[in-house]
């Protein structure tokens, strides 16, 4: 580039909401209060072995309703060839099929997703109120197999 054509382009310019407004002044912005993590999070962030209990207890509960559900849906399953095998009229046995075993596995398949949900929600509130101050590891919700809402 020659000077002359450096000297005709424009001056590069960065404009923010403060040159923006010109001479009205702005506010500075206010700084947000930091609130601490309660100690279960920073358990759980720090990957220390009392985060490591409640991350297992958390995947206790899970794997016990995963358990539940695939157990109910294998007695389900497992049943249809003794149904099946008796003597029974075609329709009935489409019948049997069409609308007795679906609503049946959809019934499951809800049942564990508002499980899984609601321990979820149970260990958040726990990491989130920070039941570790009082030293209650395993007392709550989570993994006692609570009953059902």
């Amino acid at each position: 580039m020659s000077e002359h054509q450096a000297a005709r382009r424009p001056r590069r310019e960065t404009v923010t909401y403060a040159s923006a407004l010109g001479e009205r002044s702005v506010p500075p912005p206010r700084p947000r209060p930091r609130t601490p993590h309660p100690p279960a999070r920073s358990e759980i962030d720090e990957q220390t072995t009392l985060g490591h209990t409640y991350v297992r207890s958390l995947m206790r509960s899970q794997l016990r309703a995963a358990l539940t559900a695939l157990g109910a849906l294998a007695l389900l399953v497992g049943s249809l060839p003794l149904l099946l095998a008796l003597p029974a009229p075609e329709a009935l046995v489409w019948a049997a099929l069409g609308f007795g075993v679906y609503p049946v596995v959809w019934a499951v398949a809800h049942w564990y997703v508002r499980r899984a949900e609601r321990n979820e929600r149970d260990f958040t509130g726990l990491v989130e109120t920070g039941s570790a101050e009082t030293g209650s590891v395993g007392t709550g919700s989570v993994g006692t197999g609570s009953a059902e809402r």
